[in-house]
């Protein structure tokens, strides 16, 4: 059986090298007969050939230039995660703790390193942060606040309702003197059944949701602080956060008074990861050093100067963004001091000034000509402010005041147009007869305590912030008269007193809007302050980077971090998706 079953390979074997020798020779001989054979008469036909090769090579190079030429239909250049995003910050960094943020440098950071239970949203309106869902009693006076499942600290501790019930408890306390103390006056915050906070309001307040803006802080890293020196715990130069960002490092330049405050990413932030890796903060003293910055490319973008200041800004990588605040620029009458005490007198000088001539030096602004925006809630009436009549103003004035007029004191600070504003209005005061001292402060801690608590001015020409809702009550309430108080007018009026009050408490859009025309009768009236313009964040950018969306309604300057994560410096070429 094994023997036969050799001898049927050796066959097999033999058949296969047969064919294997047959098919060789025949294929020589095809070679012979069609190729070799014929190549002697290549030389009739090379110029076909020669053109053939041609047309082969621009065919390949063709190929080349369509796949070079058409490479960007199938790639484009995207920004991508990464990067060091620097901004240019006015004034000094004492403390990061933000009970204490006075300064724009500390308000920036306080805004990129610390949630809060209320935040402005994209529409400009306020909405929900650090909190799922914020509700009011029917009433107005009890707000129940639950916060959002997982929230962490940028330590990986939990965010919790015991953390908001501490921080609460410290704005209130009056040896803690914080800048959010008036947001919680009388108001008792205690935990509910089910872990919500619960805000109890002496009165209804229909827009508390505005105020529960405050900063949230972390009770496991301070709790058992003294509050007389919180401002000088560990925790204000190296915090704890729960914002976008968290503290990394701080670097002293090589100019004493400027700091670089470098953030990194948090990865805990409820909204997700910022796109940036390090958001840094370099604090100046003043805004011609901040143009210097961006002349020598040294600062990617800032928000502290003013359209006054493009010609100034000679690097053409830099662009500028222009929004509109709900801010206003006034000019306020201390109604305390004897030269402006007489309402007559204050409507006389309102009439006697051109406001047109005062608006001109700030033309890339809207005009505003009451405290309320249209924006914040649309009155069906506004009282008529009498027309410009310089000659009947300086008759009315003489005739209140004699010949010899007083010397005003006008304070304002170096702040966009706001100087040159001021000179134009001492320009007209003294057509009017009045002399004026006019004094222009750095706005910092020193013009906060010294000038705008103590009321040292007879005028004061300042912009201040409305808000996303109408709420007057800090500007023109009596109680806010006093030191420390918003009241830039010192304007007493009683029957204000309740309108403004009435207005804050009820939720019925009709009759708010009832009494805040009933206000401005009384505004225009007693003239506490004249309307200037409506201010603008001018924001010069690096044209490489990615900023705040246009679509981002700006309420306060510091708005423009709402989409702060989507921020984005570094780029990457990637291929389309087909």
């Amino acid at each position: 059986m094994g023997s036969s079953i050799k001898k049927r390979g050796r066959k097999i074997i033999r058949k296969f090298s047969r064919a294997t020798a047959r098919a060789g020779e025949e294929s020589k001989e095809h070679i012979k007969e069609n190729f070799l054979s014929r190549l002697g008469s290549v030389g009739n036909i090379k110029l076909l050939v020669f053109e053939w090769g041609l047309l082969i090579v621009a065919l390949v190079l063709l190929a080349i230039a369509q796949a070079f030429w058409f490479a960007g239909t199938y790639a484009e250049d995207v920004f991508v995660n990464g990067g060091n995003y620097i901004e240019a910050t006015l004034g000094d960094v004492s403390s990061m703790n933000p009970l204490f943020a006075t300064t724009n440098s500390e308000k920036v950071l306080s805004r990129l390193m610390f949630g809060t239970l209320s935040a402005i949203d994209y529409s400009g309106q306020p909405g929900i942060g650090l909190a799922s869902s914020i509700q009011a009693s029917e009433d107005g006076r009890i707000w129940t606040v639950r916060l959002r499942e997982g929230l962490k600290w940028s330590d990986g501790a939990p965010i919790t309702s015991d953390d908001v019930i501490f921080t609460a408890e410290l704005i209130k306390n009056p040896k803690v003197d914080s800048i959010y103390d008036s947001n919680l006056t009388n108001v008792k915050v205690s935990l509910g059944e089910n872990s919500e906070i619960i805000f109890t309001l002496p009165s209804a307040y229909a827009d508390f949701m505005s105020a529960l803006s405050f900063p949230i802080l972390p009770k496991h890293i301070l709790e058992g602080s003294n509050p007389e020196t919180l401002i000088e715990n560990a925790f204000s130069s190296t915090p704890v956060t729960s914002g976008p960002f968290t503290y990394n490092a701080l670097q002293s330049t090589s100019k004493t008074d400027e700091k670089v405050i470098y953030l990194s990413a948090n990865p805990y932030y409820y909204k997700g990861r910022p796109m940036v890796n390090s958001f840094g903060i370099h604090t100046y003293q003043t805004r011609e050093a901040i143009v210097s910055a961006l002349n020598s490319g040294s600062v990617t973008a800032t928000a502290e100067l003013s359209e006054a200041d493009r010609e100034a800004i000679t690097n053409s990588q830099y662009l500028e963004k222009d929004s509109s605040l709900n801010s206003g620029a006034f000019l306020f009458f201390n109604t305390k001091n004897a030269s402006v005490k007489n309402p007559e007198l204050r409507k006389a000088v309102r009439q006697g000034i051109d406001i047109a001539k005062v608006r001109a030096q700030a033309p890339a602004t809207a005009v505003l000509d009451y405290p309320l925006l249209q924006s914040q809630i649309k009155l069906g009436s506004y009282p008529e402010i009498p027309a410009y009549d310089k000659e009947a103003a300086r008759a009315k004035i003489h005739e209140l005041l004699g010949d010899e007029l007083p010397t005003l004191t006008i304070a304002t600070v170096n702040v966009g147009v706001l100087p040159a504003v001021t000179r134009t209005l001492s320009s007209e005061l003294e057509e009017l007869g009045f002399k004026t001292d006019v004094m222009t402060y750095e706005e910092n801690q020193d013009f906060i305590t010294s000038v705008i608590s103590q009321r040292s001015y007879d005028l004061l020409v300042y912009e201040v912030e409305l808000g996303a809702e109408p709420d007057l009550l800090p500007y023109y309430h009596s109680s806010q008269a006093l030191n420390g108080g918003l009241n830039l007018a010192n304007y007493r009026n009683f029957l204000v007193d309740d309108l403004l009050l009435a207005a804050r408490d009820t939720t019925d859009e009709t009759l708010r809007i009832k009494k805040y025309e009933a206000f401005l009768n009384y505004w225009v009236d007693d003239a506490p302050a004249i309307g200037l313009y409506r201010p603008n964040l001018t924001y010069y950018y690096n044209q490489n980077v990615r900023t705040f969306s246009n679509d981002v309604r700006l309420v306060t300057a510091l708005d423009r971090f709402t989409d702060v994560g989507d921020w984005a410096i570094t780029k990457a070429t990637k291929n389309k998706t087909p």
